[in-house]
């Protein structure tokens, strides 16, 4: 049993990630650059009164705590690809990917190894950045539940866009391929979902297609911003009912679309991994 669920191909990536000081140095200047924007914010905005004394309004607090979330989604966004887009192909192109597959490893193994040390630095990044958001909370306008539906959405999308970049990785033999390919599948799902989502809808308003109504909420629903701004605002969901006329939950819709995109994409890497070969591992 033990065997089963150990897995040494991610013990071996999470070590030699970890062991680098140019992981905890990039860290370190994240940090450093997410502390001064805090730190200046909350200089700039700070009201004083007569007698000296200072303070921050909530609306103020809660604009700190929007400009920090778009900050971490753009981090998510545009990391992880970097991140998972060579975790086979790099392999292959260092030709060492037939020693990996000799192993007793299985592709899954193999697999969610690479996915997992992929996005652990990633999610340590996220983790490491909650006190700066804890700072947020000193002057209110920010509930903890807001903050924990972040990370788990956080966590929900590196892991959506790591398998992404691990099935590209495994389906083109270049990592330049791939990073170009994951890259194009974000820019799919944020730009290019955004303007799928407004067309539709403008379509629909003057057609009054409920068919193009439905796309139009969908192409909404599974954008990363829009999902952000209706945890942020829940009644900005309202808004995305007036135009569509449906009244459907964004975070359902999110979380089923990118669940299933989870579940294809290792599905496809698993399924392709060994694809020359006759085992069925």
């Amino acid at each position: 049993m033990n065997d089963r669920l150990s897995n040494p191909v991610l013990m071996k990536e999470v070590k030699l990630r970890f062991r680098s000081p140019k992981s905890f140095i990039g860290i370190l200047f994240y940090l450093g650059a997410m502390s001064l924007f805090v730190f200046g914010f909350l200089y700039i905005m700070t009201t004083f009164d007569g007698a000296g004394s200072g303070f921050v309004n909530t609306e103020q607090s809660f604009i700190l705590f929007t400009v920090l979330t778009y900050i971490q989604l753009a981090l998510v966004l545009f990391i992880t690809p970097g991140l998972t887009a060579g975790a086979i192909s790099s392999e292959r192109e260092k030709q060492t990917l037939g020693m990996l597959l000799t192993t007793t490893q299985t592709s899954f193994q193999i697999i969610s190894g690479k996915l997992l040390s992929s996005i652990a630095f990633l999610l340590l990044m996220l983790i490491s950045s909650l006190p700066i958001y804890s700072l947020v909370f000193l002057f209110g306008g920010i509930s903890p539940l807001q903050l924990l539906l972040m990370l788990f959405y956080f966590m929900l999308t590196t892991v959506a866009i790591g398998s992404v970049g691990v099935m590209f990785s495994t389906l083109i033999r270049r990592t330049a391929v791939a990073m170009i390919a994951t890259y194009g599948t974000m820019l799919a799902l944020t730009a290019v979902t955004g303007f799928l989502s407004v067309f539709t809808a403008s379509v629909s308003q003057l057609g009054s297609a409920a068919g193009q109504s439905v796309m139009a909420h969908f192409w909404a629903s599974i954008n990363p911003a829009v999902l952000v701004a209706s945890l942020l605002a829940p009644g900005s969901g309202n808004i995305l009912a007036d135009m569509t006329g449906i009244r459907f939950p964004v975070w359902i819709t999110y979380l089923l679309f990118y669940a299933v995109l989870i579940i294809v994409s290792v599905f496809v890497a698993v399924s392709r991994l060994r694809v020359n070969m006759k085992t069925g591992k």
